[in-house]
């Protein structure tokens, strides 16, 4: 479910959204990457932003381009509809996809296999499918150019472990990774070309429930649990919220917390979840592999992790975010950059009833400084940070508003 409103931009600041796609092609021929002769891994870096893990990568000898690391999806996928010319993409095909949302199932270019180049490995048969639009907008979500999604073609024959403490990823063959001296190996499933596990969650009203949940590293909160509603109702306390944006349109849904989620031998508490709202018939006809939900990188950093298809197995060990509380926005902003160089905050929806409700920010506002320093000069990351630092902190906020520059002193609060 991707996340992420402003001259007809969709964006939600909760990543989600790839967990949604459904794709029932893909072409026959196994497509795959292999480390290249001689080699026993690569290590390659990442960048970890918004919790997008993007790595660098070239296509039919063009680029780099920016890709997001997506378990979540079956297919190579290009957002960026520019590259179908600046990739010479010969003999494609138009295919329509289906997807979770509010609009319809729209359409895309499936290509021929192409020649993706990343330090180190080859690629095989790997083909891609082009969106004709880009209806996700994940270059505004991140304040940062992003081309496409790689997903189970990049997993399905190597060994993959991802360290979000210093942002690396080294791929081997199965039988060359090196295992953690200490961790745990959490057995997974591989269904639909996406990884499944089980995990155990604890909620508020004293309910224990066993999870079957796609590993999704294109999900940027730590859990999504999927028809909970109608089975337990939410939580006590809970936000409305714009969770995503599938295929299709917006996911919308609540945000709270639940108690426990054990994944393993590890106990997290206190942990944000996102209720999406319960699905009709129809939606749940087109999840050809039933499921409860998904865990997302919000969690997933927390460890140093392996993800081992081949032998179907996931090793985690606790790294230093492992203690960290779980947060949320403090302030009700869900917001996006737009621009050259994405230098502009664009806010796309308030909640009402928020901190950022109450000092009167609309959509539409830009914020251009917070606590006297231009956002031009932060990252988006940077700007969550302090969104979601400490409740009842005071931050002063240069908005322009109305054909005019605002000052607002805005009052963070824990909204759940």
């Amino acid at each position: 479910m991707l996340f992420k409103i402003l001259h007809k931009i969709k964006l939600v600041p909760v990543l989600g959204l790839t967990c949604l796609i459904c794709f029932s092609f893909l072409p026959a021929k196994a497509q795959y990457f292999d480390l290249n002769n001689g080699r026993k891994s690569v290590r390659l870096p990442f960048k970890l932003i918004r919790n997008l893990v993007v790595i660098q990568l070239r296509i039919n000898d063009k680029g780099p381009f920016n890709f997001i690391l997506d378990t979540g999806v079956g297919l190579m996928i290009i957002t960026d509809p520019k590259l179908v010319d600046s990739i010479s993409v010969q003999n494609k095909r138009t295919i329509k996809l289906p997807g979770l949302g509010e609009g319809e199932a729209f359409e895309a270019y499936v290509t021929p296999p192409l020649k993706i180049d990343i330090p180190g490995l080859t690629s095989y048969d790997v083909a891609a499918a082009i969106l004709k639009t880009d209806h996700f907008n994940l270059s505004n979500f991140a304040g940062f150019p992003i081309h496409g999604l790689l997903g189970y073609e990049f997993f399905n024959n190597l060994a993959v472990k991802l360290n979000f403490i210093d942002s690396s990823l080294v791929a081997y063959r199965p039988q060359d990774v090196r295992l953690f001296k200490k961790g745990t190996k959490i057995p997974i499933t591989i269904e639909g070309h996406k990884p499944y596990l089980q995990v155990e969650v604890k909620l508020p009203n004293g309910t224990s429930q066993q999870c079957k949940l796609v590993v999704d590293l294109g999900a940027g909160h730590p859990i999504s649990l999927e028809n909970m509603i109608k089975k337990h109702g939410l939580p006590q306390k809970f936000i409305i919220a714009n969770l995503g944006v599938g295929l299709t349109g917006p996911i919308s849904g609540f945000l709270s917390r639940i108690d426990e989620v054990d994944l393993g031998k590890y106990k997290m508490k206190k942990v944000i979840s996102s209720f999406p709202n319960d699905y009709d018939e129809e939606t749940l006809k087109s999840l050809s592999i039933p499921r409860d939900g998904n865990v997302g990188v919000g969690l997933l950093k927390r460890f140093t992790v392996i993800f081992d298809y081949h032998d179907n197995e996931l090793y985690l060990k606790p790294n230093s975010n492992f203690d960290e509380p779980f947060e949320h926005d403090m302030s009700g902003l869900e917001y996006y950059a737009a621009g050259d160089g994405f230098k502009h905050i664009l806010i796309s929806r308030v909640e009402p009833g928020s901190s950022a409700d109450e000092v009167g920010l609309e959509k539409d506002d830009e914020i251009t400084t917070i606590n006297f320093k231009p956002v031009a000069e932060m990252s988006l990351e940077q700007i969550d940070d302090l969104l979601k630092s400490k409740t009842d902190r005071n931050l002063l906020l240069e908005v322009y508003h109305d054909h005019k520059f605002d000052m607002v002193i805005l009052t963070l609060k824990r909204r759940i």
